[in-house]
Order: structure tokens, then C-alpha cells, then sequence
């Protein structure tokens, strides 16, 4: 029981005072959703280009840290060149850790196709209460792959900038029925 209580709170309203019943806090109830967010991160060398990668990963570390706060399960693909990396099999998210963020570089082509039908897999094999899948692009692609059927939501995030928009995130996006938001919005899980 003594876990169900917030004690600075409590020793904040208890003051210079007796402990007293009125006195305690409880703590909030933690979110669970139970979810499986797979966030599929874009190394190609388009994404190296302006900084973009860069700022992918910052928005991806706001989103696993919601994730943590939220006590839900995550798991990370990279593509680039002509290959898909599992850089975060699925887990629980955890609190922020820098080792299997910053080695992560770019280069090479997009191949979107693969690492869409890698990270649709990845969710396919686990039991989750939802299955999201983030994709973080700049949409420099000319591959077309066919939305990941069984999920329970999709999220393109596009750093492509808008001063040389080509608008394929939007439009793969749009086609795919998923929600769309460019990197200079608030991304936010749920």
C-alpha cells in the first residue's frame, strides 16, 4: 500500500504539521495502454542532407518518452541503403538512453518498400492491445508500397522541407488513410 502514495506530495501538504490522514496524496494512475509503437526511421543520404536526420531523432526521442510515460512497449527499425535494421527490438520503453541513439547514421538509397514490410511483420508476431507504426520521412522515395494491413494506427511524419516540398509523405500519407503531420507539429502519441 505504501507504493499507492505520492510521499513529497504528501510531505508538502503535511507542512510543519503531524502527519495526518488528510495529509495524503495518492499517486496518479499510470496510463497503460498496452500498445506496440514501431517507429521506422529514414537514414537514406536525403535524410542526412539539412540537418534532417538529426531532427528525426529528437522527435523520436519525444516519442519514446512519451511511450515510457505511458508504460508502453516500443521497437525501432532503421532503413537506408539497401537495408533495414532492427536497432530496438520490441521492449518496454524505457527511460531515455543514448547509446542506441546517437551511433545511428545515414546514407545510401530508401528502400521504403522493405522496411514497410519489415516493421508490418514486426507488429504482425505481437500480441498488443494496439499496433501503431511511425514512419519518419522526408518522402524522398519513388517505392509505392501498399498500406500494412492489421494495424491499429499509422503515423507519417514528414521532414522534407517545404521550401522543396515534393509532397510524397503526404501523399503516401493520404493514401494509406494514416495520419499525416509534418516534423514542424507537435508529434504526440495517441
Amino acid at each position: 500500500m505504501g507504493n499507492a502514495y505520492d510521499w513529497p506530495r504528501t510531505l508538502m501538504a503535511r507542512g510543519a504539521d503531524a502527519l495526518r490522514a488528510e495529509h495524503l496524496r495518492r499517486r496518479p494512475q499510470e496510463a497503460c495502454s498496452g500498445a506496440l509503437h514501431c517507429f521506422l526511421l529514414d537514414c537514406s543520404a536525403s535524410m542526412v542532407t539539412g540537418g534532417k536526420l538529426a531532427r528525426a531523432k529528437g522527435v523520436l526521442l519525444a516519442l519514446m518518452d512519451e511511450a515510457y510515460r505511458r508504460r508502453d512497449r516500443v521497437a525501432l527499425l532503421c532503413f537506408g541503403g539497401d537495408t533495414v535494421e532492427l536497432r530496438v527490438p520490441p521492449r518496454r520503453a524505457g527511460a531515455w538512453d543514448d547509446t542506441w541513439l546517437a551511433p545511428i547514421g545515414g546514407g545510401g538509397g530508401t528502400p521504403l518498400a522493405l522496411g514497410v514490410q519489415q516493421a508490418a511483420a514486426l507488429l504482425a508476431k505481437h500480441d498488443s492491445a494496439r499496433r501503431w507504426l511511425w514512419l519518419l520521412t522526408d518522402g524522398r522515395s519513388t517505392e509505392h508500397p501498399a498500406r500494412p494491413a492489421g494495424l491499429d494506427a499509422i503515423s507519417v511524419l514528414d521532414f522534407e522541407p517545404p521550401r522543396q516540398a515534393l509532397r510524397r509523405a503526404a501523399a503516401l500519407a493520404e493514401r494509406w488513410q494514416a495520419r499525416y503531420m509534418h516534423a514542424d507539429e507537435a508529434a504526440v502519441i495517441g
